[in-house]
């Protein structure tokens, strides 16, 4: 019997929790169900199809905030802080991003303020510290998922003890599916710990609990409270960064931000509180700005913006060009973003800067202002915390045997071998089409439209390296200076602690754009991901199901023919361009694409 064959049946026969057909996640939307066909033929027709999906966002959290278990959370982490206790926040993929953008977004809050503060910040000065992120595979897995990670809830476990979970802190484990192994496990660590445990996810709990057995045992566990944000199918099957992901950073943010207010309205006076422009008793209609958001997006001039964007990025990449986006204080947005269009549309990964193998990635970000170590810093609010596991760990943690013989490099030495800081990367602009695009959000556009603005002055002086420059501005006002073309995403961007806003609007837009360009660019039918990666049991699943669904063949024969490419094409290391999908590969070969 094949290799493949065997690993097909394995899979089949005793891979059945990683079957996840009949989650409403993972199903087509029937809204965008001809979302390549209208796109291809109305670019804006077709984005309003992907922001309509967003609409179903607001209704979703709105029934959230009026919850009981939205107040027990409110309630948990402003116990946690108010006490010197921590809030975790765990983990995977694209919910592994959110964690850390989260933990980074409560940072910037503190270091923004500390000075303003003066002499009534001495009792919350450790409160910087309160919130931490424990992603699957570490800091290193922002930029490149580590392959299997989500896997194991051993090793989620293992995570979460390392990053210091003790008796009465809290713990929230987010997964967009609710089945994630590496994020219940925790969930269980958390339990063990003592921690309060808070499980938020995105599918029906009566669902999950029917079909995924681990998931039901976590839903029905009493200690442990449950956020079901169902907000239903995503605009692209299966990618749950999008709605999913969107609805998450909604409620969790939300959350987090009424609970700081609240340890600031306990912890300070008044004087003190309103010197930093926070009104602690004002009521915030979260839900209601979200639905005004994703109209605005829908608007006229917003839809012409990110139809001309999307073109402008279409067009380079058609002509074998790349796009690196300079950004300051929502470069980790911009790299949640362009780290992700590689699973989903099996893209060229970002590439260390001693690897002149590997495919260039086609987007990437970098801060033209900051060298890279100093990037890392201010993007993150602190040092990045890359894992340093050695192959005893991966033992204990009885990891399969070709990561214990091979263990991965996952420390902070790596992680900084992504040069996103400002050093000189000819790699990037090469090719005659490459393109430097300045990302300006909310108040950034003033900032950088002043003269003598040193992140305006860089980004300038190093568009003489590429063949074109452009800037992209999301929030009200646009630069009266722009460099190159200019693309002005109109929206209102409501007051926020934490800018909780502003990371939404450009998480959208990206969001938006990214899947647009991908889409023109036939590596989506309908609205079906055909390039999707199969680095993981879940993605496996996923392209067994496409395979199933465009070709017609069952679910078993679909699953060896993918077995059977895989097999194929491991032998190969990536060099090109066009990063090889198993999935496409296999659709290719039955005339099914």
């Amino acid at each position: 019997m094949s290799t493949a064959k065997q690993e097909a049946e394995h899979f089949i026969q005793h891979q059945r929790e990683f079957r996840l057909g009949t989650l409403l996640t993972e199903s087509s939307h029937p809204k965008t169900a001809r979302l390549s066909q209208t796109i291809s033929q109305d670019m804006s027709e077709g984005i309003r199809l992907l922001l309509s999906v967003d609409e179903q966002i607001a209704p979703a959290a709105s029934s959230v905030f009026e919850s009981g278990p939205y107040e027990q959370l409110v309630a948990a982490m402003t116990r946690a802080f108010c006490s010197g206790k921590k809030v975790f926040f765990t983990g995977c993929g694209a919910t592994g991003r959110l964690s850390i953008l989260l933990e980074a977004m409560w940072r910037e809050f503190w270091q923004r303020v500390s000075d303003k503060l003066a002499d009534n910040y001495s009792s919350l000065a450790d409160c910087e510290n309160s919130v931490i992120s424990v992603m699957a595979g570490g800091d290193f897995a922002m930029i490149k998922s580590v392959e299997g990670f989500e896997d194991f809830p051993r090793f989620g476990r293992h995570q979460l003890l390392e990053a210091g979970v003790e008796q009465d802190d809290v713990v929230v484990a987010i997964t967009e599916g609710g089945e994630t192994p590496f994020v219940i496990g925790t969930a269980w660590q958390g339990l063990e710990s003592g921690a309060e445990v808070f499980f938020v996810f995105n599918n029906p709990a009566a669902l999950l609990c029917e079909h995924v057995e681990r998931s039901r045992q976590i839903i029905e566990e009493k200690r442990i409270t449950c956020l079901d944000l169902t907000t239903g199918p995503m605009a692209i099957t299966g990618s749950t960064r999008m709605q999913a992901t969107s609805c998450e950073l909604l409620v969790v943010g939300a959350a987090l931000e009424t609970a700081l207010k609240n340890v600031l309205q306990k912890q300070l006076p008044a004087e003190a509180i309103a010197s930093i422009g926070i009104k602690p008793e004002q009521s915030i209609d979260y839900a209601g700005f979200m639905e005004q958001l994703v109209k605005q997006l829908g608007e006229p001039a917003a839809l012409s913006a990110m139809g001309q964007l999307t073109q402008f990025e279409q067009n380079i990449y058609e002509q074998k060009g790349l796009v690196t986006y300079a950004a300051s204080d929502y470069l980790l947005d911009i790299l949640t973003d362009t780290t992700e269009r590689s699973p989903t549309f099996s893209l060229p990964a970002y590439r260390k800067q001693n690897d002149e193998t590997s495919a260039v990635s086609w987007a990437f970000v970098k801060n033209p202002q900051l060298r890279t170590v100093e990037t890392w810093q201010k993007a993150l609010r602190r040092t990045p915390r890359g894992l340093n596991w050695n192959a005893e760990v991966y033992s204990q943690l009885e990891a399969p045997a070709s990561i214990q013989s091979d263990p991965p490099a996952l420390d902070n030495a790596e992680i900084h071998l992504f040069q996103i800081g400002n050093e000189q990367d000819q790699s990037r602009f090469e090719n005659d089409d490459s393109a430097w695009i300045m990302i300006a959000v909310g108040e950034e556009t003033h900032s950088f439209d002043k003269a003598g603005n040193p992140f305006r002055q860089q980004f300038e002086k190093q568009a003489a390296n590429y063949h074109q420059a452009a800037t992209v501005c999301v929030g009200p006002d646009k630069m009266q200076r722009p460099s190159g073309e200019l693309f002005h995403i109109p929206v209102e961007i409501p007051d926020s602690p934490i800018k909780l806003w502003e990371h939404l609007a450009i998480k959208l837009v990206l969001n938006t754009i990214s899947t647009a360009t991908m889409a023109r660019m036939n590596r989506v039918i309908g609205n079906w991901m055909v390039h999707v990666s199969t680095s993981n049991k879940k993605l496996i699943d996923r392209g067994t199901r496409l395979i199933a669904e465009l070709s017609g063949l069952s679910y078993e024969e679909s699953c060896l023919r993918l077995h059977e490419t895989m097999e194929e094409i491991k032998p190969y290391k990536q060099t090109s361009r066009e990063t090889t999908s198993p999935v496409a590969i296999t659709l290719k070969k039955l005339g099914s694409m």
